[in-house]
């Protein structure tokens, strides 16, 4: 009998998000979602990230509606998973319980299977929450622990902290780390753990250690989920396959690759090898994947640099013979821990299949390709492109004076924009940390949680005031307005507990797109009765059908 390798697509959220940002519309998901449905993946990732807030701000369509019309079509034919940011779920500041708990129910409610959460300091405390609340909706949670690397300082840093105050750090981001991490999840309740590495900077020796380890230490099932930006993607997956992971993450070939995660057809082509049986329907995969090509033609203005993958029908084009031999010396390889071996072969069969070459910016600076972007563009805001070299050095030191955050979002973002700051002033002959973001500043204090590394009291007081860390207070929290709307019929902007869900999670972004949608609403009462607006005039109270304690009755029912 074969050994089974779970499947998790990953096309229609993080494979859009990757390399489309996200502009992906109901009318193109639609093209292919029952085809989706044929094809059996164990779990798609279909929601959450940057889903809800894009498909409002960019294509004017409802979050909720998007994740129920996948749900009607995919059925129980594959889980439907989403992906949250734990205790601030989409957003920089921590919610409060009442929000956390009615986002979970409601998510669970409108179809989502397995709710995937991580946070961007892997402090467990800010998981609770949402463990708590999926479960007593009856959701599945996979708990994502953040895959991050120590930060690499030079010989002359090195050198010089020996005879300062300052002390470099040892390692932190261990495999006995990650382990730990996965192990209190699991202790948590979580039904699945996940290395979740969105900058791609898992190595195959990593993966391989890393994965071989988990299997040893937890008894719940283990995702690897990687991207292929600084080139280890391919050959890290075929590393966890090996060494005994349960599940693996991948995208259909014209949405895997360069930023994002590795190509399912070419994970089968090992699985075929290695007989491991995935259950994915491959039929289904060569159609969804010719939709692919054209939507990519179609998304191609928010990605210039897309460049389409080979065309490859797995069900019937044969390898060229030396490319079918590098898939089974990668095999020989990654059974024989030969990992440069490993990663050249793999690098020659992505240059096959036309997948971008390694960023190597990315892969020496060991940060998201996200982060260097922002970087670069807020560098070129100030016309001082000429001193990213000098950027990228600073920012280990500035991560390391936050407490060596992972850096993924929004931590990679807040690093990001504060090493710029840094040299922004350095260059304006001002000392660092002159000038520094709100979102730094909470991180230093304290807001986001427990950074793995004790920041400094005396550079926690300087930067933020306070000497001790200093938790978010979600007492504090205040709800977002849900005004009434007397130009549209008196109507309140959000009519139902999902709406105003929406409106707390994205407040700018939901008020714009709410407000439209009601507008759009009483136009088509004007058109569908002349006398509407009259008759609301004779009314003296409208009843909108909304409850006026939602917040409360949130709390309550949670």
């Amino acid at each position: 009998m074969s050994k089974k390798i779970l499947i998790r697509d990953l096309t229609l959220r993080d494979g859009q998000q990757s390399q489309f940002a996200t502009r992906m519309s109901q009318k193109q998901v639609d093209k292919v979602i029952n085809l989706f449905k044929d094809a059996h993946f164990y779990a798609m990732e279909v929601w959450g990230g940057a889903v809800p807030d894009s498909i409002m701000r960019y294509l004017n369509e409802n979050p909720w509606d998007r994740l129920e019309m996948i749900k009607s079509s995919i059925g129980s034919s594959s889980k439907l998973t989403a992906l949250s940011r734990g205790r601030n779920l989409f957003g920089y500041n921590p919610y409060p319980d009442s929000v956390i708990g009615g986002f979970c129910k409601n998510a669970v409610k409108s179809g989502i299977d397995i709710m995937r959460v991580f946070d961007a300091l892997n402090d467990i405390d800010n998981y609770k929450a949402t463990v708590r609340f999926v479960k007593e909706a009856g959701g599945m949670v996979d708990g994502a622990v953040c895959f991050t690397t120590d930060p690499i300082f030079s010989n002359s840093e090195k050198w010089k902290s020996l005879f300062s105050s300052k002390k470099l750090p040892p390692k932190i981001f261990t495999i006995d780390y990650f382990i730990n991490k996965a192990k209190e999840l699991e202790a948590l309740g979580v039904d699945m753990v996940t290395i979740k590495d969105m900058a791609g900077l898992i190595d195959p020796e990593t993966s391989r250690n890393l994965i071989k380890g988990l299997k040893k230490e937890v008894k719940i099932p283990v995702d690897l989920h990687t991207h292929c930006t600084p080139g280890y993607g391919l050959a890290s997956v075929l590393m966890a396959m090996v060494n005994g992971a349960d599940i693996v993450d991948t995208a259909i070939m014209n949405f895997a690759g360069g930023p994002a995660a590795p190509a399912f057809e070419l994970i089968q082509i090992f699985a075929n090898k290695l007989k491991m049986d995935t259950g994915v329907n491959l039929d289904a995969v060569v159609k969804i994947n010719n939709e692919l090509y054209d939507i990519c033609k179609e998304l191609q203005p928010f990605n210039k640099s897309y460049v389409h993958p080979r065309n490859f029908d797995i069900t019937k084009d044969k390898l060229p013979d030396d490319i079918e031999r590098m898939f089974d010396n990668c095999i020989e390889y990654a059974l024989n821990d030969k990992v440069d071996k490993l990663l050249d072969e793999t690098h020659k069969i992505d240059k096959h299949f036309n997948f971008p070459a390694p960023d190597d910016i990315v892969k020496t600076a060991q940060i998201p390709g996200g982060m260097y972007t922002n970087m670069k563009t807020q560098l070129e805001q100030a016309n001082m492109f000429d001193q990213m070299e000098r950027v990228l050095k600073a920012v280990p030191q500035v991560r390391l004076d936050s407490g060596l955050p992972p850096l993924v979002t929004p931590t990679s973002q807040i690093v990001g924009v504060q090493a710029v700051n840094c040299i922004i002033d350095e260059k304006n002959g001002k000392p660092w940390y002159t000038s520094k973001s709100a979102q730094f500043v909470n991180l230093v204090k304290g807001s986001y949680g427990h950074t793995p590394y004790k920041i400094d009291p005396e550079f926690r007081q300087k930067v933020s005031g306070v000497s001790n860390e200093t938790p978010y207070d979600v007492s504090k929290y205040e709800k977002q307005e849900n005004p009434i709307l007397e130009e549209f019929g008196g109507v309140k902007l959000a009519k139902n507990e999902k709406e105003e869900l929406l409106i707390e999670l994205f407040p700018n972004v939901a008020n714009n797109f709410l407000k439209k949608l009601r507008e759009k609403e009483y136009n088509a009462k004007l058109e569908a009765d002349p006398n509407y607006a009259k008759k609301l005039k004779e009314k003296n109270k409208v009843d909108d059908g909304v409850d006026d304690d939602l917040w409360d009755n949130l709390s309550n029912n949670i």
